[in-house]
C-alpha cells in the first residue's frame, strides 16, 4: 500500500473517536506549529458548541511554538496511542481499545522514517499528565512529527 494512503488510513482510525482529530499532509515542509495549528483550528471549528464562551486559542502558528517539546519516536508512539485510547478529561476512561491504538501508532512513527522529528504538548506520568495548552479548550493533547516526505498529527480536546 502507498504510504500515503496507508497513513491516512492509520490516522482514521486513531482519530475515529469524538474529540480526536488527525492530519496527514505530503510534503512535510511547513513547521511543526504550523500543522499543529491548521489541526487546532480544525477542532476549534468543529468543537465550537463545547468550547466555554469567551475562551479564546492560537490566533496565528507562533501561538504554539512554545507549547511543544522534541520527543523521541517511542515517545511519540506511546502519546499517540494515549491520545487516541486515552481520555484527557476523565483519566482510566478508555475511548477505544489501546492496542489496537498503540499498533497503529507505532505503525505511523515506522512510515515516517527513523530521521522522522517529534513534538508534543503533554508529558504522560503515572502521577497524572502536564500539558502547555495549544488550544482554547480546557483539555488537549497534540503529537506532531515530520519524515518521509510527510506530516502527521494527532489532536485531543475536550471539556469537562
Amino acid at each position: 500500500m502507498e504510504t500515503a494512503a496507508d497513513l491516512r488510513m492509520m490516522l482514521e482510525s486513531l482519530a475515529e473517536e469524538d474529540g480526536v482529530f488527525g492530519l496527514v499532509e505530503s510534503g512535510g515542509s511547513g513547521s511543526a506549529e504550523e500543522y499543529v495549528y491548521g489541526l487546532v483550528f480544525d477542532a476549534q471549528e468543529a468543537w465550537a458548541p463545547y468550547a466555554i464562551e469567551g475562551s479564546r486559542g492560537p490566533s496565528r502558528p507562533a501561538d504554539i511554538a512554545g507549547a511543544l517539546t522534541a520527543i523521541d519516536r517511542d515517545e511519540a508512539a506511546s502519546v499517540m496511542a494515549h491520545l487516541s485510547a486515552g481520555d484527557l478529561v476523565f483519566p482510566g476512561r478508555l475511548r477505544r481499545d489501546r492496542e489496537h491504538a498503540h499498533r497503529a501508532a507505532q505503525r505511523v512513527v515506522k512510515l515516517l522514517g527513523w530521521d522522522s522529528r517529534w513534538w508534543t504538548n503533554i508529558e504522560l506520568s503515572d502521577a497524572g499528565n502536564g500539558w502547555n495548552p495549544v488550544s482554547r479548550f480546557t483539555f488537549d493533547g497534540v503529537v506532531v512529527g515530520t519524515g518521509n516526505g510527510f506530516a502527521v498529527a494527532l489532536l485531543q480536546v475536550g471539556e469537562d
